[in-house]
C-alpha cells in the first residue's frame, strides 16, 4: 500500500513542515469540515430565538386589482414568482406544557426501583442536556466539537461494549498529564478503528479531559461518519491543526500507522507497520509538550483479516475491503467484534521540550524520535502479550 494510505500529519509527510503561527484551523480541514462546522478561532455558543419574539401577525397586503395578498404569501411581478418566507423559532409551548402535564413524582419512584440512585442521576443529566439542546445553549468549537454531545451521548454508547464485552484493563494513566497538552501516540490495528474510539473512552474516563484524535481525510470524506467524527473531537491529520490543539492545551492521540496498521494481515498482528515520516513527532517538538506512548493489545482479535477484495476496494475508493472469517460470508452479523481481551497501557512520558530550537526542522533528530516512541511501543505490546492469559480472557 502506498505511503499516502498511512495517516500523515505533517504537510507532504515532511519533518518540520508547520509554522505555528496558524490562527483558524487548515484550509484542508475546512474544506472537509463541510458547511456545518464553526469558522471562527473562538467558541461559539448557538443560540435559538425566544418563542415569543416572532410576530406571527399576517397583514393583507393591498393589490392593484383591489384584491388581497397575504404578507409572506407568493407574488408575481414581472412574470416572476418570488416568495417571501418568515424564519420562524421552535414553539416550546406545547412541549412545556406536556412536561409540566407529567408526574414527576411517581417517574421518579419507577427510576429509583429500576436503576437505583445512580439511575435517577442519570435521568437528570439525560433532561438537563435535552433542554440545552432545545435551549441551544451549547458551544461547538471552530473544529466542529460538541463537548455536550460526546459527554452525554457518543462515549456513552461506547462504554458498555469496553467495560463489558472488550473488559479493558487500563494501566499507567498515571502518565497523562493531568493538565496542559500531552500528544497520545498508539499503534492501530483491528481492521476497524474501534481502537481509537475505545482510547478516546478511557482517556476521557480516567482523566475527566476530552482526546482530540486525528484522523485521515477518508474519515471526513465518508457520509454521516465525518460529521459524528468532528463532532466527537476528530480532525484532519497534518501539522497545522495538531499544533494548534497543543497549543490550546488539548490531549492529541494519533494512531501514525495509518490504514497499513488497521488493515494489516492477522498473520502479522501485534508487529508495528512504519511510522510514517515523524509528522507527529515535530508537532510535539515544535510545541514542547510530552509524547505519551500508548500500547494497545486485544484490538487485533476482533475482525482477523484473513483476505482483501482489493478490486472491489479500488472500484470504491478504499484502502482495503476486508474478508474476516465471519465477513461477508454472514452478513451484518460478521460485523459484531470478537470479544477479545484488551489491555492498554499508557508509557512513561518523552519529553520534548528540553530539544534545542529549531530541532523540528532536523530530519535526524526526527527520525530518532520517531524509532524511539515506536521501539517503546513494540516492546511494551511483546510484554502485554505474555502478560494476557488468553485472547478472550
Amino acid at each position: 500500500m502506498a505511503d499516502a494510505d498511512v495517516i500523515p500529519i505533517g504537510s507532504g509527510g515532511r519533518p518540520g513542515r508547520g509554522s505555528g503561527r496558524r490562527t483558524t484551523p487548515s484550509a484542508a480541514a475546512r474544506a472537509l469540515a463541510g458547511p456545518g462546522a464553526a469558522r471562527s478561532s473562538k467558541k461559539k455558543k448557538v443560540k435559538t430565538a425566544e418563542p415569543d419574539a416572532v410576530d406571527e401577525t399576517v397583514t393583507e397586503m393591498p393589490r392593484s386589482d383591489g384584491a388581497s395578498q397575504a404578507e409572506g404569501a407568493p407574488s408575481v411581478e414581472g412574470g416572476a414568482t418570488s416568495t417571501r418566507t418568515e424564519q420562524r423559532a421552535p414553539d416550546l409551548g406545547g412541549l412545556a406544557a406536556g412536561l409540566a402535564g407529567l408526574d414527576f413524582a411517581a417517574l421518579e419512584r419507577i427510576v429509583r426501583d429500576m436503576f437505583g440512585a445512580d439511575g435517577e442521576r442519570r435521568l437528570a443529566e439525560w433532561f438537563a442536556f435535552l433542554r440545552r439542546r432545545l435551549s441551544g445553549e451549547y458551544e461547538v468549537d471552530e473544529f466542529g466539537f460538541d463537548s455536550d454531545l460526546t459527554d452525554q451521548i457518543l462515549l456513552p454508547m461506547l462504554r458498555p461494549l469496553a467495560e463489558k464485552w472488550f473488559r479493558v484493563e487500563v494501566r499507567g494513566v498515571e502518565n497523562i498529564p493531568e493538565t496542559g497538552s500531552a500528544l497520545i501516540v498508539a499503534n492501530h490495528s483491528g481492521t476497524m478503528p474501534l481502537d481509537g474510539l475505545i482510547t478516546q473512552l478511557i482517556v476521557a474516563d480516567h482523566t475527566n479531559r476530552p482526546l482530540r484524535t486525528l484522523a485521515a481525510d477518508l474519515v471526513f470524506r465518508t457520509p454521516f461518519v465525518g460529521e459524528w467524527s468532528r463532532k466527537g473531537g476528530a480532525t484532519l491529520a497534518n501539522n497545522d491543526d495538531a499544533e494548534r490543539l497543543l497549543r490550546q492545551g488539548n490531549l492529541v492521540g494519533v494512531w501514525p500507522e495509518g490504514f497499513k496498521g488497521l488493515g494489516k494481515p492477522f498473520s502479522e498482528r501485534y508487529k508495528l507497520q512504519r511510522f510514517g515520516r515523524g509528522g507527529f513527532v515535530s508537532a510535539a517538538m515544535r510545541t514542547g509538550v510530552p509524547i505519551v506512548p500508548c500500547s494497545i493489545v486485544g484490538a487485533e482479535e476482533i475482525y482477523p483479516l484473513v483476505g482483501n477484495l482489493s478490486s472491489l476496494a479500488r472500484l470504491m475508493g478504499v484502502p482495503y475491503v476486508p474478508v474476516t472469517p465471519f465477513f461477508p460470508l454472514l452478513g451484518p452479523l460478521g460485523l459484531i467484534p470478537l470479544p477479545s481481551k484488551w489491555l492498554i497501557e499508557f508509557g512513561e512520558p518523552i519529553r520534548t521540550d528540553e530539544f534545542p530550537e529549531g530541532a523540528a526542522d532536523d530530519p535526524m533528530l526526527v527520525f530518532n524520535v520517531t524509532d524511539q516512541v515506536r521501539e517503546t511501543i513494540q516492546q511494551t505490546l511483546y510484554t502485554l502479550l505474555v502478560q494476557r492469559r488468553s485472547v478472550f480472557f
